[in-house]
Parts: structure tokens; C-alpha cells; sequence
């Protein structure tokens, strides 16, 4: 039987131009945009058709843009009848975009924190301070090794995105230190990646705590269908602890891997990657090659995953 979570990336996906190819389903991602320029002092929808790059790479601005392609396309997916989801994931920032499609956070109210929380981050680490990188080919424990054996100043893994991938983030000489000694412990590769803020790191504790006063004033609600959140791969069990995930969430490390393998566990055959990108797609079928994962990001896309699962369904 067909089991389906639907999953919602993170930043890093997006580009000029990339909400455009829905055609006869444009009308639903366009209204996405223009609740979201209720409440944002742009044009959000106009910027992400239109540019320039460099402003929508600005954290602050990626962020609301992301979460709303993401709520879009899941918008897209449900009217085109694709199947209902019985879990929700989103990795990184991609949290607050399925509790915005499970019905826990109104989409307005989304995009006001999500803008607060790129701002937040983005101020609490100035640029140049920190930096990311990518560590390809080495178990989970080498890379928190690696990590734990600089002495001078700040690097923790923070990203387990799939086996032999964990991503880091740190203050930029013990990053390059974190980087020489993964490579030293056998990795293929040590990459830097092309972010002005190290995510997920104990360097943004400052931004958490200001968070967490935004999310008191937000309104939540138990979502419609359980989501998995980061921090913990956990079902949070109130609204409260939903606040208190998301503000963790904001300096501890996306535990991707666990939350894909708990969603298996529950008894999800299929995920459907609703936003910019097949990135989760890839890295699901990293992590458990049981699952089937579609990308839904136009309306090419959209076709094919309708295609696959409909033959999914016929072979149930």
C-alpha cells in the first residue's frame, strides 16, 4: 500500500525564475505571492521572477521565498489530486513550510517569521565571521571527531543530510581546521559551501533566544497530520513544543537521516518533494532505497509524479 509524507526543502534551491512553469496551475502558485505581499514590504513574487539573484540570496529574502514555493507547490499537488499525506517533513527551514501545509502556522504569519528569522540570523553572525562546509565520505562519529579535536574556537556538525554526508558550520579558521582533520580521517571530500551564515551551529544560540519571543506571538495549532521536526525527529505532542522545536532548531543540528527513518518506520513507501529542486528527493533514496521519492517543483514535474503515482496505486 501506498504511504505517502510529503517533504519541503531548505535554502539553497532557489533561483530567479523558478515559480514559472506551472501553466494552467500558475493562478494558485501566483496567489501563494501575493498573500505573502500582504505582509512583506516587496514584491516577493516579482523578485523571484525577475531578480537580481544577489537579492533573492540574501537569507533574510530566501527564506519567505522558499516557504512560500514550497507551500505553492504543495497547493499545486493537493488541487491536482495527488494523494493526501499521512506525514510531513521539511528539512531546515523547510520545517516551517510543512506546518504551514499540515494547517499548524497561517502562511502570513509564516512568512512574517520566517523574514525575522533570516534577519536574526544574518545579524547575530556578521559576515565573515562564520562559514559551512560539506564533508563527503565519512561516517557520522568521524565527522563529530573531526569537530571535537579543534581546539581554538567553534565547529559542530550540524547538517545529517544522508550516510557519508554531514554538513558543517563554525567560525571560519576552526572550520578550516574541522576540514583538514576529516580529510586527515579519510574523507573524499571537504567542501565550503556558498553561505554567509553557519546554520544550525551554537553560534546562533543569540538568535534563537530573540526567536523564541516571535514564536510566543504566533498563532499554532496542532498540525492536521504529524510532522517530524528536526531537532529531535520527533512528533511534537503540543503546541508548545512545537514553539520550543522550532527555537532549538535554529542552533542545533537537522537531524534528516533519523527523521526520513522514522517516517519509514511508521510505514511511508513514498515521499513527494513539494519546492524549488530534487534535493531531498536524491538524498532519500541515500537513506532508505525502499522509498520512492517524486520532485514536484513545475508542471512537468507535477505530470510525472501524477504518472508515478497512479502506477504505484494500480500496483497496490
Amino acid at each position: 500500500m501506498t504511504r505517502i509524507a510529503y517533504v519541503f526543502p531548505g535554502q539553497g534551491s532557489q533561483s530567479v525564475g523558478m515559480m514559472s512553469a506551472w501553466g494552467g496551475h500558475q493562478g494558485i502558485v501566483d496567489a501563494v505571492f501575493e498573500e505573502a505581499a500582504d505582509v512583506l514590504d516587496y514584491d516577493l513574487g516579482a523578485l523571484i521572477a525577475e531578480g537580481p539573484a544577489e537579492t533573492l540570496d540574501q537569507t533574510e529574502v530566501t527564506q519567505p521565498a522558499m516557504l512560500c514555493a514550497g507551500v505553492a507547490s504543495y497547493r499545486v499537488a493537493e488541487a491536482a489530486g495527488l494523494p493526501a499525506a499521512e506525514m510531513m517533513a521539511g528539512h531546515s527551514l523547510g520545517e516551517y513550510t510543512a506546518l504551514v501545509c499540515a494547517g499548524s502556522m497561517r502562511l502570513g504569519d509564516a512568512v512574517r517569521l520566517v523574514a525575522k528569522r533570516g534577519h536574526l540570523m544574518q545579524s547575530t553572525v556578521a559576515a565573515g565571521v562564520g562559514a559551512m562546509a560539506a564533508i563527503i565520505g565519512l561516517d557520522d562519529d568521524a565527522v563529530i571527531e573531526a569537530c571535537e579535536s579543534v581546539s581554538d574556537g567553534l565547529v559542530e556538525a550540524v547538517n545529517f543530510n544522508a550516510p557519508g554526508q554531514v554538513v558543517i558550520a563554525g567560525e571560519n579558521d576552526a572550520l578550516e581546521a574541522a576540514m583538514a582533520a576529516a580529510r586527515a580521517l579519510g574523507a573524499r571530500r571537504a567542501l565550503p559551501l556558498p553561505v554567509s551564515v553557519p546554520c544550525h551551529c551554537s553560534l546562533l544560540k543569540d538568535a534563537a533566544r530573540q526567536l523564541a519571543a516571535e514564536l510566543e506571538v504566533i498563532d499554532l495549532a496542532m498540525p492536521r497530520v504529524p510532522v517530524v521536526h528536526n531537532q529531535n525527529a520527533g512528533i511534537a505532542a503540543s503546541v508548545d513544543e512545537i514553539r520550543e522545536r522550532l527555537q532549538l532548531q535554529l542552533y542545533q543540528s537537522v537531524k534528516w537521516v533519523a527523521s526520513v527513518e522514522v517516517m519509514h518506520r511508521r510505514g511511508i513507501t513514498t515521499l513527494v518533494e513539494c519546492g524549488p529542486g530534487k534535493v531531498l528527493t536524491s538524498l532519500a533514496r541515500r537513506i532508505e532505497k525502499s522509498l520512492q521519492a517524486y520532485p514536484v517543483f513545475d508542471a512537468e514535474s507535477l505530470d510525472a509524479a501524477e504518472l508515478s503515482l497512479g502506477e504505484e496505486s494500480n500496483v497496490d
